[in-house]
């Protein structure tokens, strides 16, 4: 079987204090940090004895994970496997690059996010180089915030040109078209994350090929549908695995409207869904153009109806 799992255990604690983040600065106790651990060496375990399966794993973790030596050693230690496909992370990469020199750059990946005030631009752009020197997989994105569009082009700019740079729209901001296009500029696929998509009653693979698992190892269709499917670890979750349509009016996060099966998205990132990097354009991906033959939507989706969801 070939599944992909989004990993969110009890970790909530954050080194950033970004204001549009209600974890910023957030501190978990030690008691709190201990639980998470556990679990994730629970997951970890149970993931690397699925040898006759296909896995691969995404960590979405609401604080950040690689401050954690239990974070870099889960990634390093899943990437060996060979029945992993691919083993990633959101980050917001404050944390020291070396340790990925361990791990296998074929497997490992990380989508990380630049948070303009929370770290100096250099610093950051330096873990990037980092990461290309040392030939790691992953994409660099920001949150569209108005505030954040100089730093954005600065770092588009600084960027080599086959690392993919996204933007998030900023979560009930509603975009004009001119500034729309300002950030589709920097990241042709900005449309797909400009409005919510709607989704009620449509085809999605979360349930199916695709689950969301917590530190208990409760298994839910995605982290935005509450009903849950069974447990990951007694294997009650498989009975409950099959096609079933999104019961949510609008679904708005990428690692949500990714999986939609109305959405041409795995198309676009074929073999980087996880990182967030498009298909056809190199090793890590890039920020210039979709794949070949795949169609782009403007700055406006509401006028391309065969892209809505």
């Amino acid at each position: 079987m070939d599944l992909t799992l989004l990993y969110r255990g009890p970790l909530a604690s954050c080194d950033y204090d970004c204001p549009y983040c209600p974890f910023a600065k957030r501190r978990d106790s030690q008691a709190q940090l201990t639980a998470d651990r556990a679990a994730l060496e629970r997951f970890t375990g149970w993931a690397a004895a699925q040898t006759g399966d296909r896995l691969s794993v995404l960590f979405t973790p609401w604080g950040e994970g690689l401050v954690r030596s239990w974070y870099r050693r889960a990634l390093t230690e899943l990437s060996h496997l060979p029945h992993i496909g691919r083993v990633a992370i959101q980050t917001n990469l404050s944390c020291r690059t070396g340790w990925l020199a361990d791990a296998d750059p074929e497997r490992l990946a990380l989508w990380c996010t630049y948070h303009p005030g929370q770290t100096p631009y250099e610093r950051f752009l330096g873990r990037c180089r980092e990461l290309s020197a040392l030939g790691v997989r992953y994409s660099v994105g920001v949150v569209g915030f108005d505030a954040h569009l100089e730093e954005a082009r600065r770092l588009r700019s600084a960027l080599p040109r086959d690392i993919y740079l996204w933007v998030n729209a900023a979560e009930g901001h509603t975009y004009t078209d001119d500034e729309a296009a300002r950030w589709t500029e920097l990241d042709p696929l900005f449309p797909y994350s400009r409005d919510p998509h709607l989704s009620a009653g449509l085809p999605c693979r979360t349930g199916e090929s695709v689950i969301s698992v917590d530190g208990d190892g409760t298994v839910r269709r995605c982290h935005f549908v509450k009903a849950e499917l069974g447990n990951l670890y007694d294997g009650s979750y498989r009975r409950a695995l099959g096609p079933r349509a999104c019961p949510l009016a609008v679904c708005d996060c990428h690692i949500g409207y990714v999986h939609l099966e109305t959405l041409p998205l795995y198309d676009v990132f074929a073999g980087g869904v996880l990182e967030r990097i498009p298909a056809g354009s190199g090793a890590a991906g890039s920020g210039a153009h979709a794949p070949d033959g795949l169609v782009v939507p403007g700055p406006s989706r509401r006028a391309l109806p065969l892209l809505e969801s």
